[in-house]
């Protein structure tokens, strides 16, 4: 088994791109972490360093304790899993299993002993004599899975293996990978985009954005208290509901949370009331996980808000209402742009649908280029107090399947409090501690 330690791991390329930028993480021994964040974040490159298919550019990649930046990938001990499968087409599934070993010289006795093991606790032993282009995506999966086990490697390295196939089999081959790394008791780096993959399957989760780590934990304490505003809009769905607030503080009585037409109180006996009350008049970003919302009656006493659905989303065994409560909308796309949508002038729906394929694809409103956000920013993630025409949130309710309600219709939302998330105008968690 191997550890793994980055300090200060930068990767800058040829024209410039700065792919990985000061990483520091580190790979317990038999740990399973998982690299998670979207394409083009800086995760696979993170990979390809520590196997030694990437020179950093600064900083240093450590095995065992050993700077490993001059040893060549060879002498690693690390096998890789691609998501691609990379089998050899004209090998049968023995062949492509057992050529690492044949490599290394290993007897043909002991060889066949060793592929015959990893293929039986695979579920391929029946396999062995076909070859690649008569495997499913989830055999030739396995296959490549059986190459990388049987050299009994210190450390896995596995890029997106699953991103390929449909999601039944996804969800079926990471219960399998997890609990076969997991037995075989060897590190394991494993990258994905997929949020599912990282909170099922990791002992922790490393975050990136842009190159740049944002979060390191367990997928418990990413989810339940994520370090920046990007990490709680990335994880979580429905996604978390992020509104702006504007802070008011009536000493030793509340803190007044100002959602535009209405308000959220802090009692002042609450320990996070005193930590927000240090943002008096000015504006912060709470954070609503839908579980934190409940539908209640209008009268119903204690923290609620009274809003109109906009639209439902039906999931056969829960339904989605967006309601609006006139306050208004922080947006974080998967890029990492954080802003509050503003409106000059009513849109229609196909409008809003552009404007949500320009979030996507990282060209929403005036942020430049290289502007960093989340985290990772010193620019305020919050709108010009000049612009009036706000994007009004639409917080996701859960409700019952199919309920006897639609769109236009009004809904009391009873709020958690103590489930509420906070975060400054620079998206960095307001640290009011684990409750």
């Amino acid at each position: 088994m191997t550890t793994v330690a980055l300090k200060d791991v930068t990767k800058v390329f040829p024209d410039g791109t700065v792919a990985v930028d000061r990483v520091n993480l580190d790979v317990e021994d038999g740990e399973f972490l998982v690299l998670l964040g979207p394409s083009g974040c800086g995760k696979s490159t993170v990979l390809r360093m520590v196997a030694g298919l990437e020179d950093p550019s600064s900083g240093v990649v450590l095995l065992d304790g050993e700077v490993a930046n001059e040893i060549p990938p060879r002498d690693r001990r690390i096998a890789m899993v691609f998501q691609d499968f990379a089998l050899y087409p004209h090998m049968t599934v023995n062949e492509n299993i057992s050529f690492p070993l044949r490599l290394s010289g290993v007897e043909p006795a002991p060889r066949a002993e060793r592929v015959a093991d990893v293929a039986g606790a695979l579920g391929i032993g029946e396999l062995l004599g076909r070859r690649p282009g008569q495997l499913s995506g989830g055999q030739r999966q396995r296959v490549a899975m059986g190459r990388a086990i049987v050299r009994r490697p210190g450390l896995f390295l596995m890029d997106e293996p699953l991103s390929n196939l449909d999601s039944g089999l996804r969800a079926e081959l990471r219960a399998e990978i997890s609990g076969l790394v997991r037995e075989l008791g060897v590190s394991c780096m494993y990258v994905t985009h997929d949020q599912a993959e990282a909170l099922t399957m990791a002992d922790r989760v490393a975050i990136m954005r842009k190159g740049v780590l944002q979060d390191v934990g367990t997928p418990t304490e990413v989810y339940g208290r994520p370090a920046t505003l990007y990490v709680a809009a990335f994880l979580g769905s429905p996604r978390m509901n992020l509104i702006e607030a504007s802070v008011y503080v009536h000493l030793d009585r509340y803190v007044a949370l100002n959602l535009g037409e209405q308000a959220l109180y802090l009692p002042w006996d609450d320990i996070r009331a005193r930590v927000i009350s240090h943002y008096h008049g000015e504006r912060i970003v709470i954070g609503m996980r839908a579980e934190a919302l409940t539908p209640v009656a209008p009268d119903a006493p204690g923290d609620v808000l009274q809003g109109r659905i906009r639209y439902l989303e039906h999931h056969g065994h829960e339904s989605l209402a967006f309601v609006d409560v006139g306050a208004t909308a922080v947006i974080v796309d998967e890029l990492g742009a954080a802003a509050v949508e503003v409106e000059e002038e009513p849109v229609s729906p196909f409008q809003r649908l552009g404007q949500a394929v320009q979030r996507l694809t990282g060209r929403f409103g005036d942020r430049s280029e290289g502007e960093p956000a989340g985290g990772g920013g010193r620019t305020s993630v919050l709108s010009d107090p000049g612009r009036h025409h706000r994007r009004p949130a639409e917080l996701a309710v859960r409700l019952a399947p199919y309920p006897a309600i639609r769109a236009g219709s009004a809904l009391a939302i009873g709020v958690r409090m103590d489930a509420l998330h906070f975060f400054d105008e620079r998206g960095d968690r307001i640290d009011v501690g684990w409750r």
